[in-house]
């Protein structure tokens, strides 16, 4: 791959979620598309995520949801400014009313990919929007 470094994208799921498949079929689809991927699992806190992105240098953070967790997404991005990391895109995916999406939207998640997304449509909006 020459001196270009792969997109490194980590991928969780966040508090007592404990739905994990949607996580690991995205983590496969970036993996294919030649992504790098941190993938943390489930029951994740806000800290946890962010000291991972710190640690490994994340080009994106990806956060499965399928639950009620909404309010830790909320954190998690407070986490993020509070630590300077407003550069790093936080994508959502999984069963998200429409009522919190729009929420999670105006607080700063870039995209939110409902069920029966494409692995198209992920890795292209990834390749989009990290800056080489």
């Amino acid at each position: 791959m020459g001196d270009r470094r792969r997109i490194k994208v980590l991928i969780s799921v966040i508090g007592l979620d404990g739905h994990f498949t949607g996580a690991e079929i995205v983590s496969r689809y970036l993996m294919d598309a030649g992504m790098e991927v941190v993938y943390l699992g489930i029951y994740q806190t806000p800290e946890m995520i962010v000291s991972a992105a710190i640690q490994e240098s994340v080009d994106v953070i990806g956060i499965s949801s399928h639950a009620s967790n909404y309010d830790q997404i909320g954190m998690l991005l407070d986490l993020m400014k509070q630590n300077g990391l407003n550069d790093i895109p936080v994508i959502c995916g999984g069963t998200i009313p429409r009522q919190h999406a729009e929420t999670l939207l105006k607080r700063g998640v870039s995209k939110i990919f409902p069920p029966q997304s494409s692995s198209e449509s992920i890795v292209n909006y990834i390749t989009s929007i990290v800056k080489r």
